[in-house]
């Protein structure tokens, strides 16, 4: 097992308070990339981050223009003879609502019970911060890397990188590599150490159905007139069956059977149903009958709305019919399932079980493409070792229920295998209020890193 570098520790040591405050200061850009009123506070995260990267070491950086939110670029290419890696982190977060259930102001940071917490502590700033601060410390302290590193920092994974895909193939000149390796994943259930094997693709859409060009009275109009509200109700309740199982025609046609190895390895992941129920505080957990808990999260897809809106939501009563209503979903889709396909099958069923009497809309605001790597890879071998060498046990290999579209963006345009090592607890409250990052994973996650690119440096990915 690779042993600590001394110098790099007490680097690390003495530099804690400082590598803090740097955290919380990038915590405070409001870097919200899917609301139009934060365009400047991203560009203001990207240009704190550029200057982070220019004073660290690092060469050729840049805030690149993508015709949405810019991608911060930079290398640093002098290790002779070393191997080169594309990493990959965003710096932008999801909005905040409700606003309501924060402790207090998002983008005011502050540490309470060994945990940082604001709007962006795990997802993804914290990746960002921790990359920075591992290659400060190996700049410091030798001068510069074990090996060549390429920075593709983006402004718009949270709003699905729109942008991202024509800036890869403007950019493939800049980003050859021999792996690539994303840090935006986390750890498995009980803060245990993982390696994120595979994650689910995406289909992002919004309904929008309307009825008459204003609000009716629902006295004098009700009987006679659709209700925008109902009529999006009926067509949500369509959408999956009461057991959990999504309706739209062809959604399985593509998701391959598992085998029963797949689903003995999955079996063997140490996790504790209930405990997860009790900690997410639901009364009981739901899914298709045939899976496990394990299985629904990583292999099996999924549709889900993700907010509904319309009609009077103030406080007493306002009788009306609603001229509109509106509700946002979502796929998560897994191997071999095309997102491009399934929006052709799902706008036609949406329009095909909307009552007469609204019009409805159906719009595709995103997708992803799912990504998997062999967990026999040597760079996964050596991010193993590496997480083992500073978190004191062997990782376990997860297979997450979220989507990075750049996983699959880097893979098919750029030839590249991707590799996810994150740090995230499970309990981090990403895309929700209060999100935090447990300071320990932030602290030996930096750590990692350095042990990371050593042993990646050296071309030693058992850690011997």
């Amino acid at each position: 097992m690779t042993a600590p570098d001394p110098a790099v520790e007490a680097y690390l040591e003495t530099t804690r308070e400082a590598r803090l405050g740097a955290y919380l200061e990038l915590l405070r850009i409001p870097s919200i990339s899917a609301l139009p009123e934060h365009a400047a506070d991203v560009r203001r995260a990207a240009e704190w981050v550029a200057a982070e990267l220019g004073r660290i070491g690092f060469e050729h950086v840049e805030v690149s223009e993508t015709g949405g939110h810019p991608v911060v670029y930079a290398d640093w290419l002098n290790a002779e003879g070393a191997p080169t890696v594309l990493l990959y982190c965003h710096y932008d977060v999801q909005p905040v609502d409700p606003i309501e259930l924060w402790d207090t102001a998002p983008f005011e940071p502050f540490v309470r019970d060994g945990r940082v917490i604001g709007r962006g502590a795990s997802d993804d700033k914290s990746g960002v911060a921790m990359h920075l601060q591992a290659a400060e410390a190996l700049f410091v302290t030798r001068g510069g890397l074990p090996l060549n590193l390429r920075i593709c920092f983006e402004g718009e994974e949270e709003s699905s990188s729109p942008s991202l895909s024509a800036w890869l193939e403007a950019n493939r000149h800049r980003l050859g590599a021999d792996v690539a390796i994303i840090s935006d994943t986390g750890f498995f259930e009980g803060n245990i150490p993982a390696i994120t094997q595979s994650i689910r693709g995406m289909l992002y859409t919004q309904i929008d159905v309307t009825g008459a060009t204003l609000d009716l009275h629902s006295g004098s109009y009700g009987g006679n007139v659709e209700n925008p509200a109902n009529a999006l109700a009926r067509i949500i309740a369509e959408l999956k069956d009461r057991g959990g199982v999504v309706q739209v025609p062809g959604f399985y046609d593509d998701v391959e059977p598992l085998d029963a190895a797949t689903r003995a390895r999955l079996a063997e992941t140490p996790f504790d149903a209930e405990a997860f129920r009790e900690r997410i505080g639901v009364p009981a957990l739901a899914g298709e009958a045939d899976y496990t808990p394990v299985e629904r999260e990583g292999v099996r897809p999924t549709l889900d709305v993700n907010g509904i809106w319309g009609g009077f939501q103030g406080e007493g009563s306002k009788t009306i019919i609603p001229a509109h209503a509106h509700a946002k979903v979502s796929m998560r889709l897994v191997a071999n399932q095309d997102p491009d396909r399934i929006w052709e099958s799902y706008r036609e069923y949406v329009a095909a079980v909307a009552p007469p009497g609204v019009r409805v809309e159906i719009r595709k605001l995103g997708t992803g493409r799912p990504s998997a790597t062999p967990i026999d890879h040597p760079v996964v071998r050596a991010a193993a070792a590496a997480l083992e060498a500073t978190f004191g046990r062997e990782p376990v290999f997860r297979r997450s229920g979220g989507s990075i579209p750049v996983a699959e963006m880097l893979e098919r345009q750029l030839g590249l295998t991707v590799v996810l090592v994150g740090f995230f607890n499970p309990d981090d409250n990403a895309h929700a209020p209060n999100e935090s990052m447990v300071l320990a994973n932030y602290e030996t996650g930096i750590r990692t890193i350095c042990q990371l690119w050593d042993l990646l440096g050296r071309g030693d990915p058992g850690g011997d």
